[in-house]
């Protein structure tokens, strides 16, 4: 009857307890459609790509070759992308200890005496036993903290993708912003000389009383202007290229560069379905492997209420057989069986529990926000693209336009029907344009890698 009522008992709790034997599976509340916001339709969804830009290798994005020799020194000395290679190993090392924890834990505890009652012969007794335990795993003690240690090296594996793709991303920007740096100055500085020359040119007017003071003074005005820009521009560059070589984990120095013209990205793009994101980006693959992990943290927490069996044994050589002493020594063996059911500390398993799965519903908020997140940043890059696409043509005409103007301005000055503050004006909006188209071209680069780096590219 006993035997029949401990079969029972087992029976009931193995049925009761499947759930904890159940690996994770992706909530099927989880939002996927409609992430990536139409470029041209207000509120409309973008149709679905077979593609997908992100897939390209990086080599394929930034075909620079100063620019990949930056990014694969990057790719070995980042401190961040290195760090993150080290929790990978502490992740695989954590997994290695869950999966050890299946195997019997042997020890081996040599003992031994010597004793003497009343001045008498010395007697010696020795033991050398080895122990042996093994929890047998029926309610999945073991099995939830070995699967959480898989999901949690594989977000540590996911995370250090992440890095790899920001490290990429932001090498890109930061030699770009460079390039685009570069020929601001060198604008700048041509517009320098200009006006240097102009000023000059006043100036010798004015000594044959062909103009007067206050047009050396408003040339000297427009000159010093742009020559005080100088600096400013030389100091970002002085930062950006410090700011570069942290990233490439060396002092900082000069950084060998191309200029802004050579530069040839993409220019087509597919943004593949919105599913993809899911298989794509890293960080939300790192974010479900985060929901995964407290999954099994609230399976742990169920089984916790379910008995521990354990078995254990010892077996060795001894020469103490109670109170005889036997030489040689003879060989001792011992099993035990023990199961432990909680009892007086349900309560805290109940609060355990608890904390479990309110830890499990944040991580699932928190995947959600992230892919939407994702998604958010892809319609971002995709209008960012379009929209400096667009002001590029006005800029090419807003370009052309400033330049004819001040050449025109000047000629009707030499001429002697435009003023000379009419020149100034013309020169400065001419400068103006100039600068911003080279800040919309670097808009437009910048858009490309923020799509390339929201689609999940640079990942391998």
């Amino acid at each position: 009857m006993k035997k029949e009522i401990i079969t029972l008992m087992c029976a009931t709790a193995l049925l009761s307890s499947c759930h904890i034997y159940k690996s994770y599976d992706r909530p099927e509340d989880i939002t996927v459609e409609g992430l990536y916001r139409d470029t041209v339709a207000g509120g409309d969804t973008l149709a679905a790509d077979t593609a997908n830009f992100g897939n390209l290798p990086w080599k394929e994005v930034f075909t620079d070759a100063r620019l990949q020799a930056l990014i694969e020194q990057a790719l070995i000395n980042n401190p961040d992308l290195r760090s993150a290679a080290l929790t990978v190993k502490q992740a695989q090392a954590a997994l290695m200890s869950a999966r050890l924890a299946y195997a019997p834990m042997l020890s081996l505890s040599p003992q031994g005496t010597v004793s003497s009652w009343d001045k008498g012969k010395a007697t010696q007794t020795y033991s050398l036993p080895v122990t042996a335990s093994w929890q047998i795993d029926l309610f999945g003690q073991l099995l939830n903290p070995k699967r959480k240690a898989q999901v949690s090296l594989k977000q540590t594996q996911f995370y250090e993708q992440a890095v790899q793709t920001q490290v990429i991303a932001n090498v890109a920007n930061m030699y770009y912003t460079l390039l685009m740096l570069d020929r601001q100055l060198q604008i700048s500085e041509a517009t320098c000389d200009i006006l240097k020359r102009n000023l000059e040119t006043v100036e010798a007017m004015k000594e044959a009383a062909m103009a007067n003071s206050a047009a050396v003074e408003q040339s000297r005005t427009a000159y010093a202007q742009v020559l005080a820009s100088l600096p400013d521009i030389r100091q970002s560059i002085r930062e950006t290229e410090n700011a570069l070589c942290l990233m490439l984990n060396q002092p900082a120095q000069s950084i060998a560069r191309g200029v802004l013209e050579e530069q040839q990205l993409p220019s087509e793009f597919s943004t593949g379905i919105p599913l993809q994101l899911l298989s794509n980006r890293p960080d939300v693959k790192a974010a479900e492997m985060s929901l995964a992990a407290s999954y099994y943290d609230t399976n742990s927490a169920r089984a916790a209420f379910y008995p521990q069996i354990t078995l254990s044994g010892s077996a060795g050589w001894t020469n103490s057989a109670g109170s005889a002493i036997v030489n040689p020594g003879k060989l001792l063996a011992s099993a035990i069986g023990s199961l432990t059911q909680p009892l007086f500390y349900r309560g805290a398993n109940i609060a355990r529990l608890k904390q479990a799965k309110a830890q499990e519903e944040q991580a699932k908020i928190q995947f959600q926000t992230t892919l939407l997140q994702a998604g958010n940043e892809v319609s971002n890059a995709l209008y960012q693209y379009q929209m400096t696409s667009d002001k590029a043509v006005s800029r090419e005409i807003q370009v052309n336009s400033a330049r004819k103007a001040a050449e025109d301005t000047k000629e009707l000055f030499n001429l002697g029907t435009s003023t000379y503050l009419e020149v100034l004006s013309a020169e400065q909006s001419y400068l103006s344009a100039q600068l911003s188209e080279v800040a919309d071209t670097f808009d437009r680069m910048q858009s490309v890698i923020s799509l390339y780096q929201a689609l999940g590219g640079g990942r391998e």
